[in-house]
């Protein structure tokens, strides 16, 4: 980790985002798509897309809390800024712009292109 990134920061944002999570996938568990009312068929249709989409955001959003959450535990760890796959320092630049990230670029890259780092 290099000691130029502010941790202490980077920590808050973490944690203020982490409470956003929260707060939005209370409202999206919660939240009723239908009113209940007997449905023509376009309005099922209507409903079943919707409960599509709301289960799509649920789940982006919970994957981004989980990559919040391993980030805030590295930082408490001190091995946070290390990429998992080649254990080189992640650029401060890069934990500005994505402190949940838990890769430097190069892997980062290599990873979403389904290939092996190095």
């Amino acid at each position: 980790m290099s000691s130029d990134v502010n941790l202490g920061r980077i920590k808050a944002k973490l944690l203020e985002r982490k409470r956003q999570l929260e707060e939005q996938l209370e409202s999206l568990y919660k939240e009723k798509v239908t009113d209940d009312q007997v449905q023509d068929v376009g309005d099922q249709a209507l409903s079943s897309t919707m409960e599509s989409l709301r289960n799509s955001l649920q789940e982006t959003e919970r994957e981004e809390y989980l990559r919040i959450t391993r980030a805030l535990q590295m930082i408490d760890e001190g091995a946070y800024g290390i990429c998992v796959d080649c254990g080189q320092p992640i650029s401060e630049k890069r934990l500005n712009s994505f402190p949940n990230a838990s890769r430097c670029l190069v892997c980062q890259e290599a990873f979403e292109e389904g290939k092996t780092p190095g």
